[in-house]
């Protein structure tokens, strides 16, 4: 199993409807997220800067690589207007390189 880990950019004052959204997240993205063997998937706001970090555990593919599935193309539409985007609607994210992981 591998590790991963992302940010993600939050526009100003969405905070409250990206928490509702994600604690209302569709029984359908995560069977698919866990079909595609992703686990232990948390992202933190970092308020300072309204970045989103998203940590995960993988097996095979991520949540990162689930982009061609029309179920995350959904949300990502859902997820839009409350997120930074790039013109597919993917969330603009910048991968996280490991320094230290203690077990």
């Amino acid at each position: 199993m591998k590790r991963e880990a992302f940010k993600m950019y939050l526009k100003p004052g969405k905070e409250a409807e990206y928490e509702k959204r994600h604690n209302e997240i569709w029984d359908e993205l995560k069977s698919l997220l866990k079909e595609a063997g992703v686990s232990d998937y948390s992202i933190y706001w970092d308020e300072e800067t309204n970045v989103l970090y998203a940590s995960q555990k993988v097996e095979g593919g991520s949540s990162q690589s689930l982009g061609d599935n029309p179920v995350v193309q959904k949300w990502w539409a859902y997820m839009a207007d409350i997120m930074e985007t790039n013109p597919d609607n993917s969330p603009v994210s910048k991968s996280l390189k490991e320094v230290f992981y203690l077990k």
